[in-house]
């Protein structure tokens, strides 16, 4: 049976324009190597929209930066290959992972949305840690 431990139970949470997006990462202790410096996070991400328009969620952009500073950037339509339409009231909800080569670092990023009167208009993702419980505890 696969680990099924959770770890790094910390929720992020930020609004943007009436949008409310909320991160909660998991360290994949069982389909990480630490000896082949392969670390390896899910994260599930609610999106959610406490306004009174619709809006579509249309492209994302991510920040993920590792222990040594390295930083890559991904853009790409939608997410989990969806372009989410999210009425007044409504959640979206995703889990995706992060692979990285040190057992530690951040993601951030913003989803570009469209409401339904065509503004265009970005949403933040907060930044969240992705910390290995199994080493020196570094400040992200």
């Amino acid at each position: 049976m696969a680990d099924k431990t959770r770890y790094n139970r910390r929720m992020y949470k930020a609004v943007t324009n009436d949008i409310q997006v909320t991160v909660l990462p998991n360290y994949l202790a069982d389909q990480s190597d630490p000896g082949e410096s392969q670390y390896l996070w899910s994260y599930t991400i609610e999106i959610a929209n406490l306004g009174a328009t619709s809006a579509q969620l249309l492209s994302r952009h991510w920040i993920i930066t590792d222990a040594d500073g390295k930083r890559e950037e991904v853009r790409g339509p939608g997410v989990v290959g969806e372009q989410p339409i999210l009425r007044p009231g409504d959640v979206f909800r995703y889990t995706s992972g992060c692979p990285l080569s040190t057992p530690s670092g951040i993601m951030e990023g913003a989803y570009r949305m469209v409401d339904e009167n065509g503004r265009s208009f970005d949403v933040a993702i907060p930044a969240f840690s992705l910390d290995s419980p199994f080493s020196r505890k570094v400040l992200n």
